[in-house]
C-alpha cells in the first residue's frame, strides 16, 4: 500500500555548508538519509515530497554542525498481508518467479503460480508451464498477486524486506488467464428468466 507520512526528526547541516540555503542542503541530507531505507512495519522511503526545516539550528558541544528540527511529508511502500497488487516478473528461477511490486520484489513461489498441480520449468526460456492448463509464465509478465507474508530481515546490507506471494486463487494471475476465468464463469453462470 502506498501512503504518505508526517515524519519529524533534526538534520544536520555541517560547518562546510552554511552558506548554501538551508532547505536545499536539508532536502540533500535527508534525502541519503531516508529514500531507500527500510523500516519495520513502515516499509520502504521511497521520496521525500515536501519538508519544513526550522531556521533555528542548535549546537552540540563537540560537533560544529547545527541541528535543525524538520517535519517531511513522505511517499512509503508497506506490503500488507493479504494485498492484491499487480507488478511484473523481473527473475525466474527452478523454484520461483521474482515480481517487482513499487520500490521492492516479492517470490512467487512455483507452487503458487497458476491452479496446477504440476508445473514444469524450461531453463533455457526461463519459463514456467503448467501441465494441465498449458499456461505460462516467463521473465516480462504481468501479474496480478495476493501478498500472503511479509517479514523482514536484517542482513549485511540492513535491513530487507521479504514478501510470499500468491496466484493460485481467482482472478489473480496474467491478466489473460484473469479474463479467461471471467469468461468461464459467465458460461457456467444460469440464465436470466425472460432472457
Amino acid at each position: 500500500m502506498w501512503r504518505v507520512l508526517t515524519v519529524e526528526d533534526y538534520v544536520r547541516i555541517p560547518p562546510s555548508r552554511f552558506g548554501e540555503p538551508l532547505e536545499k542542503v536539508a532536502y540533500e541530507q535527508l534525502r541519503e538519509q531516508y529514500e531507500g531505507k527500510i523500516e519495520r512495519d513502515i516499509g520502504v522511503f521511497v521520496k521525500i515530497l515536501s519538508l519544513e526545516v526550522s531556521k533555528k539550528g542548535i549546537i552540540t558541544f563537540g560537533d560544529g554542525a547545527t541541528y535543525h528540527k524538520v517535519r517531511l511529508k513522505v511517499l512509503v511502500f508497506t506490503p500488507l498481508n493479504n494485498e492484491v497488487v499487480e507488478g511484473d516478473v523481473v527473475e525466474t528461477t527452478e523454484y520461483g518467479a521474482f515480481v517487482r511490486i513499487g520500490p521492492v520484489r516479492g517470490l512467487l513461489h512455483k507452487t503458487q503460480m497458476m491452479n496446477d498441480n504440476i508445473i514444469h520449468y524450461d531453463k533455457m526460456s526461463g519459463t514456467f508451464i503448467g501441465e494441465k492448463t498449458k499456461r505460462r509464465l516467463s521473465k516480462g509478465d504481468t501479474v496480478r498477486v495476493r501478498i500472503v507474508s511479509v517479514s523482514y530481515a536484517l542482513t549485511a546490507h540492513g535491513l530487507t524486506i521479504r514478501i510470499g506471494l500468491t496466484a493460485r486463487q481467482p482472478f489473480l494471475g496474467k491478466p489473460e488467464w484473469i479474463e479467461e476465468d471471467i469468461q468461464a464463469l459467465k458460461k457456467k453462470a444460469p440464465a436470466k428468466p425472460g432472457k
